[in-house]
């Protein structure tokens, strides 16, 4: 019996050179990359705004414009009515009770300044809410002072036994219209900051008038 031997050794297969995990780690390679690729992508389109959002901050961005533009304008309209309305009030509040009659042409005078500060309120634009408030109250304080020169208006044609009496109210109109402007003072004052405007002071500075300064500069804070 002849002996049994393996195949020649150019029959057998030649060695390939690759080891079999060395494939299978090329293609888990592959697949990462791509898996990252594809989480990349999504990961964009994810983060990126969509058209609606950007839509809304392109909205809220301009109301901010809006609305800061409003401030200046409003503080800038304070200002003015500020130095006209705070000598009225000084002069109704030092009035004497009835050692003299006011001047009827005087009391005319003051009307007609009071009825002119009333205009920049008859139409007010829509701003937003803080804003609207320091409107609002600017306006009423505008409305006390007319009214507080009303009253003095009929002091100056009242009989003298009643002068003295009217007089005290207008001198208690007076006061309430510098404390309503206060409060309207400090609301803009507080929407300039948020603004980022800074502090603004249009305080009247007369009795009633109880913020006169907050002792910070003009313009800082913003």
């Amino acid at each position: 019996m002849s002996r049994r031997t393996g195949k020649p050794s150019y029959l057998l297969s030649a060695p390939t050179g690759r080891q079999p995990g060395a494939a299978r780690i090329g293609v888990a390679v592959a697949v990462g990359l791509v898996l990252a690729l594809l989480g990349g992508a999504v990961g964009y389109r994810v983060g990126r705004p969509d058209r609606t959002e950007a839509a809304i901050a392109d909205m809220r961005a301009a109301e901010t414009r809006k609305d800061a533009q409003q401030i200046t304008e409003l503080t800038s309209t304070a200002r003015r009515l500020r130095d006209e309305i705070a000598p009225i009030l000084t002069s109704i509040g030092g009035e004497p009770s009835a050692t003299r009659q006011p001047d009827p042409a005087q009391a005319r005078q003051w009307q007609q300044v009071l009825r002119r500060a009333a205009e920049p309120f008859a139409n007010p634009p829509s701003g937003t809410t803080a804003t609207n408030v320091a409107r609002g109250c600017l306006r009423n304080a505008v409305e006390q002072a007319a009214l507080a020169v009303d009253t003095f208006a009929v002091v100056a044609s009242a009989p003298a036994a009643n002068r003295a009496a009217l007089t005290e109210l207008a001198k208690r109109q007076a006061k309430g219209a510098a404390a309503a402007w206060s409060v309207a003072a400090t609301q803009l004052d507080e929407i300039n900051i948020a603004a980022g405007l800074g502090h603004q002071h249009v305080f009247l500075g007369t009795e009633g008038d109880d913020h006169a300064s907050d002792g910070a500069a003009e313009g800082t804070g913003g």
